[in-house]
């Protein structure tokens, strides 16, 4: 139940989304969130699609674009992003050693402070929170977003900081795939000096989501070692997406 506010929240942005027309999937017409056996659940309906993959990076990027231009809903509050939010508690959880504990905790602390020197280029609104091409559907060659979880309002830097992640420190897009993106949305936040705090806050968060499932398998617990080492020594590339 400590998940009942994400709940309400992903509701109502589903409906608001979908009378501004916005290509997003949509809650089901009945009262929800309810709550079964101690947890929030609820109804959506069924996208007759795909899963979003490496050839849709720019439709990603004109979803993100449409996003960012629509105005602040009004009716229903939305929470201020927090970009290290969740992060804390799964380092303080996490079964790995206090020594990368102690490194990560100090990482954490002084992005916060430069997070909060930064000032943006771009105007704050709308932002998914959590967007990169696996939530996008894509039904009749159409995207559609989903998982509204992490919906906020913030900077569309971070939106955008998450794909430049994904090329510039995981090396999971090319040139062109890159480059198609940032002409979909038309700007390219690495080229902002203030780019590589949020490439390095999106590392963490990349790296202390995997930490969390290293129990599951070697190839989890192989993963996180070499994400914290290329965050420890500053090399980039070679990441495996989980």
């Amino acid at each position: 139940m400590d998940y009942w506010s994400d709940a309400v929240k992903e509701v109502n942005v589903s409906r608001w989304l979908a009378r501004h027309r916005y290509p997003a999937t949509h809650a089901y017409r009945v009262s929800q969130p309810i709550e079964v056996e101690g947890h929030p659940v609820t109804f959506w309906d069924y996208i007759d699609g795909r899963d979003g993959s490496r050839e849709d990076i720019a439709t990603l990027g004109l979803l993100l674009r449409r996003l960012h231009s629509l105005p602040l809903p009004a009716g229903f509050s939305l929470p201020a992003e927090k970009p290290l939010g969740r992060v804390g508690g799964r380092i303080e959880r996490a079964p790995i050693p206090s020594s990368d504990k102690d490194f990560l905790l100090e990482h954490c602390d002084q992005l916060s402070r430069a997070i909060s020197d930064l000032t943006f280029p771009l105007q704050p609104g709308l932002i998914h929170g959590d967007a990169h091409v696996n939530n996008i559907r894509v039904r009749d060659g159409e995207g559609v977003l989903i998982d509204f979880e992490r919906f906020a309002l913030g900077q569309p830097e971070w939106d955008l900081a998450m794909t430049a992640t994904e090329y510039r420190s995981a090396g999971w897009w090319t040139d062109p795939e890159y480059a198609a993106f940032v002409d979909a949305y038309g700007f390219d936040v690495t080229k902002w000096d203030g780019f590589d705090v949020l490439r390095r806050t999106h590392e963490i968060k990349m790296t202390t989501w995997v930490m969390q499932n290293i129990a599951e398998s070697a190839d989890i617990a192989a993963e996180y070692a070499h994400r914290i080492e290329s965050i420890r020594t500053g090399t980039a590339g070679g990441w495996h997406p989980f």
